[in-house]
């Protein structure tokens, strides 16, 4: 058996989680003042996943750049793919909050969205 120590995010509260493993199986979460913690726990630990930000390049508008974000979370390995898949991205002005920048980023099924006006 394996124990692994985080670091709740899923709150303000930022509880101290102990996590015992099995293999890939979590077996016990401890520490946590919510069941989030638990779900926390059990999500970083056999499938994390995250939000990227970034940002892109936008032609015609009074910014160069807008800041964008996933629309939900993506696998953590799928990360330095999305920004790959940004590097070379340009938006035409006008940008609005929400536009999607980029389509299934890195096979994800997850867009990429505009989060400013430009």
């Amino acid at each position: 058996m394996k124990t692994v120590n985080l670091i709740c995010i899923g709150c303000p509260l930022g509880c101290p989680l102990t996590v015992e493993m099995e293999g890939n199986e979590v077996k016990t979460v401890t520490g946590n003042t919510c069941p989030r913690g638990a779900a926390y726990a059990k999500k970083e630990l056999t499938n994390p996943t995250r939000i990227v930000t970034s940002t892109v390049r936008v032609v015609g508008g009074k910014l160069a750049m807008v800041s964008v974000k996933t629309k939900s979370d993506i696998p953590k390995d799928k990360i330095f793919d999305c920004v790959k898949a940004l590097k070379n991205v340009e938006m035409i002005a006008p940008v609005k909050i929400g536009d999607v920048v980029l389509e299934n980023v890195a096979g994800t099924g997850v867009d990429v969205i505009a989060t400013k006006n430009v």
